[in-house]
């Protein structure tokens, strides 16, 4: 049998570049589109609704394009052909959004964007599972996370570094974007393509026949998890409460909704998209039918234990850097720069500096991505996992104690610290807990659990924000911090798989 042999360092170096271009365009709608959204009229009530868009596309695309990349072979390879064409689109979303001329136009840019970049993203963390041996995966995805990181100071820093170092405009008539955003999203569409195309021209995918070949090897070493398929009748007893669950939350927010939220019909729309997603997999149970959706639920109800396991941890890890992304614009200006007024130069200097912060956090992490081994030695994954957790739940809640806000760097420290155990220590435990064939699929799966906290916290925290904190958004980032801190106490549930 043959075993998936070693890459050198430069090989692992040109599979993950094309990260960094992706990094870069997250971290460009991350920083940017709450400011893009508040430039174009919207308030903290629809902030988060604007914002569903970018969880709500990940739920749909990635498993989709994890199914057809496990699926295809072509002249470009079996993932290569998704960095590719969701490079171009994200590309040219790019150039578009800072022209948006409405509110609403940029919101749809956003799902246009968000759905191109991740058509390029999902097949870059199965690619990993692709390329490389068991031992070396955890190398893999840590070369990744030091391309996110590396792109994300840049990219979030670039209408800072726009406005100070090259003396680009960062004021402009009310409902149009300073030059320093347009300009900033111009190099990301640039940056984003060419780094896509660098490990799609430095790289070769290895054949169907030849993974299969390596697939036959770690059979001989390893055992995977039996799955018992779910039964129709579990998909229709778990669809009706579902729908039930909502319909009656749909009810009690239309009848309460000026004293709740209307935000709030965002949730009770899960429960019911849920509902029908089982009920719709439970005619396909029942009637034998096999396509793209019946695999992906069935999947989805048989995740490996670790899996499952692991899926807590990142649904409450993720919940804050949603309410970062989303309120940190207001929050910031609003709670330590006195301003919420787009036109004025306090409310546009708040905003830079909220820039700098996501460059700090990110710095950090490369530094954190450094560390995170050393405390593995002395502990084991979980614990340093945890550790870095509380790091980031007290960076979160430090927002509603510091006034000064040159040290909210204090805070992006520990922040940094979480964020890339985030992205390193979950998929280096997940993905030796994968059966290889799947990789992709489960891959875009375990999105679920990166997206639906981010659902969570759009349909709840605008009603929080309003409703219980008194129109400060700064809390929305405090409810963040309680959120981290109990993923921290959740890794100590995870079992590592043993090989």
């Amino acid at each position: 049998m043959t075993t998936k042999p070693q890459l050198n360092f430069w090989q692992i170096w040109n599979m993950c570049f094309g990260f960094m271009g992706i990094q870069f365009g997250f971290a460009l709608q991350n920083s940017n589109v709450s400011r893009i959204f508040q430039t174009l009229g919207a308030d903290y009530s629809n902030m988060a609704i604007l914002w569903i868009a970018a969880p709500i596309t990940g739920l749909i695309v990635q498993p989709i394009i994890g199914y057809f990349s496990d699926n295809t072979w072509n002249r470009l390879g079996r993932r290569k052909p998704y960095f590719l064409f969701g490079a171009i689109a994200a590309s040219l979303s790019l150039f578009i959004m800072p022209n948006s001329p409405t509110l609403w136009v940029a919101a749809g840019m956003l799902w246009i964007m968000d759905a191109s970049i991740n058509v390029s993203m999902e097949p870059f963390r199965a690619f990993v599972g692709d390329m490389l041996p068991r031992k070396q995966r955890a190398m893999g995805y840590a070369m990744q996370s030091f391309f996110i990181a590396v792109a994300s100071v840049v990219a979030s820093s670039l209408p800072w570094m726009m406005a100070n170092w090259f003396d680009i405009s960062n004021i402009a008539e009310p409902g149009i974007l300073p030059d320093t955003v347009k300009f900033s999203f111009y190099a990301g569409g640039v940056i984003f393509f060419l780094a896509v195309l660098w490990t799609i021209y430095s790289t070769k995918e290895y054949s169907p026949e030849q993974l299969q070949a390596f697939q036959d090897a770690e059979a001989q070493t390893q055992s995977e998890e039996s799955f018992v398929p779910r039964t129709a009748k579990k998909y229709f007893t778990g669809g009706a409460t579902w729908l039930l669950l909502g319909l009656v939350s749909f009810a009690i927010v239309a009848l309460n909704v000026e004293q709740l939220d209307k935000s709030l019909f965002i949730l009770a729309g899960g429960f019911c998209f849920f509902a029908i997603c089982q009920l719709v997999a439970g005619l396909m149970a029942k009637n034998n039918s096999h396509n793209g959706f019946a695999q992906v639920m069935s999947d989805l109800f048989s995740m490996p234990q670790t899996m499952k396991q692991l899926a807590f941890v990142q649904f409450f890890s993720w919940f804050p850097f949603f309410a970062m992304w989303t309120y940190t614009t207001a929050a910031v200006t609003e709670f330590h720069f006195g301003s919420s007024d787009v036109t004025s130069a306090a409310f546009n200097e708040g905003a830079d500096w909220v820039g700098v912060l996501f460059s700090a956090y990110n710095l950090t992490s490369v530094f954190a991505a450094i560390c995170i081994p050393i405390v593995v030695k002395y502990f084991n994954l979980r614990i340093a996992h945890m550790i870095n957790l509380f790091l980031g739940g007290a960076g979160f809640i430090s927002f509603l104690f510091i006034k000064d806000p040159t040290l909210l760097i204090v805070s992006m420290i520990g922040i940094g610290f979480a964020w890339a155990s985030i992205l390193s220590v979950p998929y280096a435990i997940l993905a030796n807990a994968l059966p290889a064939k799947k990789m992709g699929l489960y891959m875009g799966i375990f999105n679920f659990f990166i997206v639906l906290p981010q659902i969570l916290a759009a349909s709840i925290l605008g009603f929080l924000i309003t409703k219980v904190f008194d129109n400060q958004p700064v809390y929305a980032l405090a409810v963040g911090g309680a959120s981290m801190v109990l993923a921290g106490i959740l890794t100590l549930r995870v079992k590592e798989p043993e090989y």
